[in-house]
């Protein structure tokens, strides 16, 4: 059976090409430029990191054995919340005790993975509040929201933003049910915020069928979209190109070495551009994340501390 979508701490998303990973320039806060990363050919790997439990920094632990390269190339902080705001009746951003945590150590946390050519998004998701991206009640609330999440982006120096529409409980608090306009209205207004910045779907919940409204299709305002079932193929229902694509998804340590490297040959063999991994710990996990390399990149992978 395959693993269901993750079950996140109740206290409290194709990757970019490798040249243009290569490329990473001075970031928000400190100007601080990255080193130039080993080159590396092959999909982009992606890690979501539980910050409840584990540390953002053990995204940048993992190299490949064969010149060095990092592992993965973008990691997403798990997870920001989307809460319901009494007063304007509309979602709004929260961070808890760990997010903002590695929020506001962004130079020990988040530059030293961006300065080895990793990008860092912040992912979004419900809790289980009635908010979600797919019930605001105007353009203007939307649009809203837009803002604290290109805000955020700004003042913490980040890549990006992730969406996973999970654990809203619309309905909740007296929301309203999923619309038709109110992720084109969310993610229109965050692409305009954010040109240059990395949106990601999570491809799960009633915001990922709902990309189109009044003549306005937002598909191509995404840079990514991934499966969310660990474990197992599913191509995401958006209409992206293949190499922006994560039919393959797997639990770093939950997921076995076999299906994962099952997983990775079928990415590469079939022509797909991303392969996502969920909850890469503190542990040394290089035989798992071996086991997707060797399909990927034709090497092992090696573990620092």
């Amino acid at each position: 059976m395959f693993t269901p979508v993750r079950r996140r701490i109740r206290t409290a998303a194709l990757a970019l090409s490798t040249m243009a990973a290569l490329a990473l320039g001075a970031t928000a806060t400190n100007g601080a430029a990255a080193a130039p990363a080993a080159a590396k050919q092959g999909p982009t790997s992606v890690a979501y990191v539980e910050v409840n439990n584990n540390s953002m920094l053990n995204v940048g632990k993992y190299t490949l054995a064969n010149g060095g390269a990092q592992v993965f190339d973008i990691a997403v902080i798990f997870a920001a919340n989307i809460n319901y705001d009494a007063g304007t009746k509309a979602g709004t951003l929260y961070f808890n005790p760990n997010v903002q945590s590695v929020l506001d150590n962004a130079a020990t946390q988040i530059r030293p993975l961006q300065q080895k050519g990793i990008k860092v998004v912040l992912s979004v998701l419900g809790n289980h509040q009635g908010s979600g991206f797919a019930n605001f009640p105007s353009q203007q609330t939307a649009s809203t929201f837009a803002k604290q999440l290109s805000d955020t982006v700004t003042k913490y120096g980040l890549d990006g933003i992730d969406f996973d529409d999970e654990y809203a409980d619309y309905g909740n608090n007296g929301t309203a049910q999923p619309n038709a306009s109110s992720f084109v209205y969310l993610v229109s207004a965050l692409r305009a915020n954010m040109p240059g910045k990395i949106i990601s779907l999570y491809n799960i919940g009633p915001a990922a069928s709902r990309l189109s409204y009044g003549g306005v299709d937002v598909t191509s305002k995404f840079d990514y979209a991934w499966n969310p079932y660990y474990g197992s193929w599913q191509v995401p229902g958006i209409a992206l190109p293949k190499s922006k694509l994560s039919p393959a998804a797997v639990q770093i340590g939950g997921t076995s070495q076999s299906t994962a490297a099952s997983l990775a040959a079928r990415t590469v063999s079939e022509g797909y551009g991303v392969f996502l991994t969920y909850n890469l710990d503190g542990t040394n996990r290089s035989a798992d994340v071996s086991a997707f390399t060797r399909q990927l990149y034709g090497s092992d992978a090696l573990y620092t501390p």
